[in-house]
């Protein structure tokens, strides 16, 4: 999972992108980079955050009317700058490119781009293999009078050959500026544009709230294979190309996007409150009596407040959350999320002490953050501790871009509801159900992969087997 941002204007877009990057820094933590354009491509990128990999950079020498950035969280593949985006290639012509997602036929695409086409990746970055495949198909094309149908026919091949989730942005040098998305939709990607005194900007971003900082009007959320090409006199052309049936990611709407980002028309906010109130039928048959219900900071709000309300049950904020720590989901390694988890909550005690508390979290993963949180609320005096999720257990690997492709560190791959609650060390855990949250998306057709095992791109067991053992190796290195 990562953040992207593309922009194309009329004047240097650096300090857009890099303002653009900064609102799509829970995305990833790991590095972040940009490219511009002005005839050249001028690139940094780097590990860390945004303000570390930036914090001594001259923006002179990111001259461009436009450029594309990149927030990075790394599911396979090392966390080193090499592997940093953008990633460009001068061939056939300068190209550019960042993208969101996790592309799952990674060795294929590979060998296939070097034994037909002599093409050696230094990196494991899975946007190479996007970005080679694109270049190698449009190179066959009449360069010298490239059409947009030309463009067009070129990313239709790459929708073919390259299975996975991913939204990209790419820039054409001297021709203009691609987005595009996989066939399903799994992740997200956005237009927007703003009229300046120099003339219409066009960006696209991976959350709408990046358009609400930087004053862009949101037109409207990439359907599954859209292709979209704004040419250099800004027009905008737009065709779908290859298409499956839609399954975006759910996680998204339960944990990785802004509160205040809105996704094919539905605010993240509200979607996680209408979670919170369908999780209380649920948490009713249980015969549970909370005191106070409270959340894990700060995913957890909008659950939380929404199982109150239909509970009749008061809602407190019972923890505190240090605002200068990252989100551990997205740490690399299991005994960094852990010294995260203890530096950067800490319960109030007069809220919580002697009393019932159900405290709500957007999922439960690997337990890590959930067994730390109940002792935290127990050492502070809690009499019962029961733990509620917003979402359905998660059994499966994901294979689309989530740090989750590991099963043997997937706690309900695992361990039953019963089992999970003495696991955590607490009284008891609350699940919400499938059955309920895809009730909520009746009309929106959704990837619930990693409750359901039900992959829409298809899995084999050596394939999925292949994918854990990358990432199992990655974390070695």
């Amino acid at each position: 999972m990562c953040g992207i941002i593309g922009v194309i204007g009329n004047k240097d877009v650096s300090s857009e992108i890099i303002n653009g990057l900064m609102t799509l820094q829970h995305r990833g933590q790991d590095s972040a980079g940009m490219v511009t354009f002005d005839g050249n491509f001028h690139m940094h990128k780097g590990s860390g955050r945004v303000s570390e990999v930036f914090k001594h950079t001259d923006l002179s020498t990111l001259k461009g009317y436009c450029g594309l950035g990149h927030v990075r969280y790394s599911t396979i593949g090392s966390t080193e700058a090499v592997d940093a985006q953008p990633i460009a290639v001068n061939y056939p012509f300068g190209l550019a490119m960042v993208h969101n997602g996790n592309v799952i036929n990674f060795k294929e695409l590979r060998k296939n781009l070097y034994e037909e086409h002599h093409r050696l990746l230094d990196t494991s970055n899975d946007v190479a293999l996007i970005l080679y495949t694109f270049a190698t198909v449009l190179e066959q094309k009449d360069l010298k009078h490239l059409t947009v149908d030309d463009i067009f026919d070129s990313v239709q091949e790459v929708q073919k050959k390259v299975k996975g989730a991913y939204s990209s942005i790419t820039v054409i040098a001297n021709h203009g500026f691609l987005a595009f998305t996989d066939p399903y939709g799994i992740r997200p990607i956005v237009l927007g544009r703003k009229f300046t005194n120099q003339g219409v900007v066009y960006a696209f971003a991976s959350e709408s709230s990046t358009f609400d900082y930087l004053g862009y009007e949101k037109m409207y959320d990439l359907k599954p294979g859209e292709m979209v090409f704004i040419d250099k006199s800004h027009h905008i052309h737009s065709r779908v190309g290859k298409t499956k049936k839609q399954a975006f990611c759910v996680f998204e709407y339960i944990y990785f996007a802004r509160e205040d980002t809105s996704i094919h028309n539905r605010l993240v906010a509200t979607e996680r409150v209408l979670m919170g109130k369908q999780l209380a039928e649920t948490f009713r048959k249980t015969g549970l009596k909370p005191d106070i219900i409270i959340d894990v900071p700060n995913s957890a709000y909008f659950f939380a407040s929404g199982l109150a309300e239909a509970l009749d049950v008061p809602y407190r904020r019972g923890m505190a959350k240090n605002p200068h720590m990252g989100r551990s989901f997205i740490t690399p390694n299991q005994e960094q999320r852990e010294l995260m988890v203890k530096q950067k909550l800490n319960p109030i005690g007069d809220i919580v002490k002697g009393r019932k508390v159900a405290v709500v979290d957007d999922s439960i993963v690997r337990g890590t953050t959930s067994k730390r949180i109940v002792q935290l609320l127990r050492d502070a005096g809690a009499k019962e501790v029961y733990f509620v999720s917003a979402s359905p257990p998660i059994k499966h690997p994901c294979i689309y871009g989530i740090d989750m492709s590991v099963k043997r560190e997937i706690l309900a791959s695992n361990y039953d509801v019963s089992e999970i609650h003495k696991y955590i060390g607490a009284d008891a855990v609350v699940y919400q159900s499938l059955e309920d949250l895809g009730e909520l998306y009746k009309d929106l057709p959704i990837c619930d992969a990693c409750f359901s095992g039900k992959y829409p791109t298809g899995i084999t067991k050596e394939l999925l087997a292949e994918i854990e053992q990358e990432k199992l190796d990655s974390n070695r290195v």
